[in-house]
């Protein structure tokens, strides 16, 4: 640190979001179908690319680092999503009437004013989807081209990388992943975001007594390496610079309530015990198989002003209140009030107040970076804070205009400079090689939010189709009628992977659906890999692969990194 009164060196702020879905589409529509897609581009995505746009046109510096999972991406640019989007939005707007009519003479008439508030909103966000010809990825892909933005890839369906029992498994995730990136995004993307930020290093691999037993399988780092990528985002703890902080534990996605882990305690000695490396570096993360990849740690300070309703800014009582609505129509007409405030006693929202809250907070966070750079600042140094995307508009519905004048009031200074990943590591090498700790950024920082008692099965049913998927691989490239058959299944298999299934059980809100979209895509792969094997069915595995193909329209080219994933697996074993 430098001596009270040094000038300040230039310290980067890179603010990176994490965008993803599971697939939804074609898989019914409310509460969690494709009105659950179409919530996050109206909440999220559509008012995020109007704040980048309105600040790449007034020539303020927005670098934004953002990834789109592979599998949100593919859904995005679907003709079914522009169908279902058009078809929410103008049930959105026959609600702002509805609403209107319904409240005038009562109580709540007060209300009116409102109710064409998010009228207007929603008519604004509405011609900005059709002004992009109901493309959603276009825009922010153009935003890349013109230097504003960086956006990264991801794992193909967000698998939770440390437990899938088959290293080729991880592979095609990863592999597939940058792929698909490339074919939607038109470039190859230098960072990865981690599913759930979660790390396993090179170890000795047996979740479970009954699991698959690994003598020594690679470390994560070395798969997403291995794919191409640069980069990636680890919490704190698993750097040893900081405690556990999970974005779940304060306020967790789809109302629940805040996770203990069925009565488990909250784990958090062993770690403050290990906090010995700086948040504020990028490390070299070694591998014993030499995988070269970057690590950014989050920084704990300033993600929870950011993320934590309790003692953060989505909690202040100026702001949308997020729980209450109305019925039916699904409005939001009040403010956060006050913490504790019984949603009965509620006050109605004020947006010109909001903003002018919004415009102090970000003053305040901007402060608050200059201070961690007054006092940790040096040649490299970087504050790291990366969140979901949907907390920005969906949880937190200031949260876009937030980012806006977060941005602007750096524009202003001279000792925090927000940039890219990318841009970070061309211009400062990381530090020194570091072995990361295995960890998440869910609850205690662990496993447990994904592996737990109400979460054991399905790892016990995914394992063995994962062997069975595998096993089927070498003699199915080979035949022309299988080929198909193997395709759908390997997309069935994706989608079985996918970390929201294990992650909605746990939180015990609508686990009836996670459970019947799991079982859903392994039944399906069981009844195709049925059909592959000596004395099968293959005709009808063509068929069903077909309506299969029609329903889950993900990863049209996915066979060829089927083969690299597995022909990687055989050269590295």
């Amino acid at each position: 640190r430098r001596a009270h009164g040094a000038r300040h060196r230039l310290m980067d702020f890179v603010l990176a979001l994490h965008s993803h879905l599971p697939y939804v589409l074609n898989h019914g529509r409310w509460p969690h179908g494709s009105d659950w897609l179409c919530e996050a581009a109206i909440d999220t995505y559509l008012p995020l690319l109007e704040t980048l746009r309105a600040l790449a046109s007034d020539g303020t510096p927005a670098p934004l680092t953002i990834g789109f999972t592979p599998v949100l991406a593919n859904q995005l640019v679907s003709p079914a999503f522009d169908a279902e989007l058009e078809a929410y939005f103008q049930q959105r707007i026959s609600a702002c009437d509805e609403a209107a009519d319904a409240i005038k003479g009562t109580n709540d008439e007060h209300l009116i004013p409102l109710t064409r508030y998010w009228r207007d909103r929603l008519e604004r966000l509405r011609s900005l989807f059709r002004s992009v010809s109901g493309d959603l990825v276009a825009p922010f892909r153009a935003l890349e081209e013109a230097g504003h933005i960086e956006i990264m890839g991801g794992a193909a369906t967000h698998g939770f990388s440390p437990l899938l029992g088959r290293d080729e498994s991880i592979r095609l995730q990863f592999m597939l992943g940058i792929a698909e990136h490339e074919r939607v995004f038109g470039r190859k993307p230098a960072g990865c975001w981690l599913p759930e930020c979660a790390y396993r290093g090179p170890d000795p691999w047996r979740p479970l007594p009954d699991a698959p037993w690994s003598d020594d399988r690679p470390g994560v780092d070395a798969f997403v390496a291995d794919a191409g990528y640069k980069y990636f985002f680890a919490d704190a703890h698993m750097a040893a610079a900081g405690t556990p902080l999970s974005p779940y534990e304060d306020d967790l996605p789809m109302g629940a309530e805040r996770f203990d882990l069925h009565g488990h305690p909250v784990r958090r000695a062993p770690y403050a015990a290990l906090v010995t490396n700086s948040p504020y570096q990028t490390y070299q993360v070694s591998s014993r198989r030499g995988a070269s990849i970057a690590a950014f740690v989050r920084d704990a300070v300033a993600s929870a002003q950011i993320w934590s309703r309790h003692s953060g800014y989505p909690g202040d009582g100026t702001y949308l209140e997020f729980h209450k609505i109305r019925w039916p129509g699904g409005l939001k007409l009040w403010r956060v009030t006050g913490n504790g405030v019984d949603l009965g006693d509620k006050q109605p929202y004020d947006p010109n107040a909001a903003q002018d809250r919004v415009a102090g907070h970000a003053r305040h966070f901007a402060h608050l970076l200059h201070t961690i750079a007054t006092r940790e600042g040096d040649e490299g140094t970087v504050v790291s804070s990366p969140f979901d995307t949907e907390l920005f508009g969906h949880w937190w519905f200031e949260g876009p205009d937030f980012l806006r004048e977060v941005y602007r009031s750096l524009s202003h200074g001279t000792d925090v400079r927000a940039t890219t990943a990318s841009r970070h590591l061309r211009e400062h090498e990381p530090a020194t090689a570091l072995q990361l700790a295995m960890g998440s950024w869910g609850a205690n920082g662990d496993y447990s939010m994904w592996l737990n008692d109400e979460t054991l099965w399905t790892w016990r049913r995914l394992w063995p189709l994962e062997d069975a998927f595998w096993r089927a691989v070498p003699a199915a490239l080979k035949s022309e009628g299988a080929r198909p058959v193997l395709a759908q299944a390997a997309r069935a298999l994706l989608l079985a992977q996918a970390s929201d299934w294990q992650f909605i059980i746990s939180t015990g809100e609508v686990a009836d659906y996670a459970t019947r979209r799991f079982n859903g895509h392994c039944d399906d792969l069981e009844r195709l890999l049925a059909s592959l094997k000596k004395g099968g069915n293959l005709e009808a595995g063509q068929a069903l692969a077909e309506e299969l193909r029609v329903r889950d329209h993900v990863f049209p080219n996915i066979l060829p990194y089927v083969q690299k994933a597995w022909e990687a697996t055989r050269r590295q074993s």
